[in-house]
């Protein structure tokens, strides 16, 4: 029980905590807000005018039925009426458009601050998080806060404000049959509330599921030929299913609870009406009241149980709201990188030497369970480095590092004598040319997709990079060439792919280059080719190559062999194969598969 009280304690202060940045957030948008509130307000209190001025129209021709009606006063309250009513209306527009602008514009800045958000982010948070989940926040919770905010907030104002104006001209107009519609009303209120309370928990439940089923889409798709290849369709389907049985019993539950709502005010509206006809008869053949205040007392139930709905439904709206707000800034709350604001020594690419080391460097991305324990090598300019190792050796560990990707735990690591930690990461990354295992290419052109980030390259460039990694002729026999738009019309093999993201790095001028499995992707036959570019692109730069196939790396001036985050043994290739270890052990049995 114990447990249970602190969960919902905790739920209680996180749903407070996004209440309080959801204003926060709306801050620059308070005038507009105040505006748009101030016209529902007097839109508001020109409809409550109006019951009044129809009990004198209904006394004048009620009395005038003995002694003539008066039609020239009739007229003149109609006129008034109508003109309170259009400028109701008017003013309505008004409220509406305003905050139609502010809610699309206070969307648009949300999503602007979640993508700042990202870029902000540790890689670590990736690490444990789906990106179908990140998708929607960014889409489905920032639109659900945005269409609840316009639609719900104008109404919640106008709503309130005819309440509380409906009561005090009911009051004036008498306090008998004010108690009346009041009392008769006052089990909707009781209703409202319990069911707010019940149905809250649904709705936080279903932006949290709506996020995890999009998560899981975005594996299946991504991971879509393997699934496919496994025959895991049925057991993806099964996950699918359960999730969307999840969505669909929440969903049901709280929009049943909240669906309660409406029918339940009208039943209260038309017992009111009841209530205040049979009171208002008796009042009116004890000559107390006359029959133009039951006529007024009938529109005032309405406009005081009309609010109500409208208050209800805006409440349901507003735990959909809760929900989603929550998920959004619980996101945008998220642990930072360091500020780098204070870094001032910059690196320029053109007075690099290219002297690396790595000093003492231990680093986890479980501050209690270290990955690299100890880790010292010292990188001269020029050389190149090949870092080799079975898989969670730490091989890809050490780049992430030294990309500054992630912070270290201790230890330094520096580039020409100064430490990573007194530059900036922007900084580093111009420094660097990185080829990944994983081929990126977005939705553009091949000539985009090359040039990417780099505006001051010509065409020519272009061309004379993808001759020397073997795409120029591919690229030639595509319906438009460099101009061909990369989609899913247009696709490139896996191993195109990767000889893209090697052009892509080619055309980078800077003087540290990093290759991870940058030829794990291609045939042996292109790997031949794309070794010679390799070996063109690695002179005049200290490079770091993290390679499986040992083939690629024998030309390497120093090789690493590492083991649980450490260093087991160094040497070039041939000094390795004679000191017949670890290293010589893992590149025959290569050479024994490959004969």
């Amino acid at each position: 029980m114990h447990n249970g009280r602190r969960g919902t304690q905790e739920k209680a202060k996180d749903f407070k905590k996004s209440m309080l940045s959801l204003i926060k957030y709306c801050r620059p948008y308070l005038i507009p807000v105040l505006i748009s509130v101030i016209l529902a307000l007097i839109s508001s209190i020109l409809s409550i005018i109006g019951p009044d001025k129809l009990r004198d129209i209904t006394n004048l021709i009620t009395n005038g039925i003995v002694t003539g009606i008066n039609f020239d006063k009739i007229k003149e309250i109609a006129l008034f009426l109508l003109t309170i009513y259009v400028i109701s209306a008017i003013l309505g527009y008004i409220e509406q458009y305003i905050m139609a602008i502010v809610t699309n514009k206070f969307s648009k800045q949300l999503r602007k601050e979640i993508i700042e958000k990202i870029n902000r982010i540790p890689l670590k948070y990736f690490d444990k998080t789906s990106y179908g989940d990140i998708l929607s926040r960014v889409t489905n919770d920032v639109d659900t806060l945005s269409m609840t905010l316009n639609q719900s907030l104008g109404n919640l104002v106008s709503s309130i404000t005819l309440l509380i104006g409906s009561i005090f001209m009911m009051f004036i107009t008498n306090g008998i049959m004010m108690l009346t519609a009041v009392v008769s009303s006052i089990f909707g209120f009781i209703f409202m509330f319990i069911v707010i309370g019940k149905s809250q928990k649904y709705f936080a439940r279903l932006q949290d599921e709506i996020g995890e089923l999009n998560g899981h889409i975005e594996e299946m798709y991504s991971g879509h030929n393997v699934m496919k290849a496994y025959n895991g369709v049925n057991d993806a389907n099964k996950t699918f299913n359960e999730i969307n049985d999840q969505i669909y019993n929440n969903s049901r539950k709280g929009n049943f609870l909240s669906g309660l709502m409406h029918p339940f005010m009208g039943f209260i509206s038309n017992f009111g009406y009841v209530c205040v006809c049979i009171v208002g008869a008796l009042l009116t053949m004890n000559n107390v009241i006359d029959f133009g205040v039951i006529v007024a007392f009938m529109l005032y139930v309405r406009l005081f149980t009309q609010p109500l709905s409208q208050i209800a439904q805006a409440a349901s709206n507003l735990q959909s709201c809760a929900a989603a707000s929550e998920r959004v800034f619980e996101f945008l709350d998220e642990e930072e990188m360091l500020n780098e604001d204070n870094i001032t020594k910059k690196l320029k690419k053109d007075n690099i030497k290219g002297e690396i080391i790595f000093d003492h460097v231990k680093f986890g991305y479980d501050e209690n369970k270290l990955i690299i324990k100890d880790f010292n090598i010292k990188v001269k300019p020029g050389e190149k480095i090949a870092i080799v190792g079975e898989t969670g050796a730490g091989k890809t560990t050490m780049v992430n590092l030294l990309m500054k990707f992630y912070e270290i735990n201790s230890g330094n690591i520096y580039i020409d004598g100064i430490s990573t930690k007194e530059l900036s990461r922007k900084n580093i990354h111009d420094l660097f040319i990185m080829v990944l295992q994983d081929a990126w290419v977005f939705e553009g052109t091949i000539k985009e997709n090359i040039r990417y980030n780099k505006t001051n390259i010509t065409d020519k460039q272009i061309e004379d990079v993808c001759k020397v990694v073997g795409l120029h002729h591919f690229i030639k026999s595509l319906s438009n060439g460099y101009d061909t738009i990369l989609s899913d019309n247009e696709s490139l093999s896996l191993g195109q792919k990767q000889l893209l993201t090697i052009a892509r790095g080619m055309i980078k001028d800077a003087p540290f280059l990093i290759l991870d499995e940058a030829t794990s992707s291609v045939d042996t036959r292109t790997e031949e080719l794309v070794q010679k570019a390799m070996d063109k692109l690695t002179e005049g730069r200290t490079s770091f190559i993290i390679a499986h196939r040992l083939s690629t790396i024998k030309n390497a001036d120093l090789i690493l062999m590492m083991k649980d985050g450490n260093i087991i043994e160094t040497g070039n290739h041939e000094k390795l194969l004679k000191l017949n270890g670890k290293y010589a052990e893992l590149y025959n049995s290569q050479f024994e598969k490959t004969n």
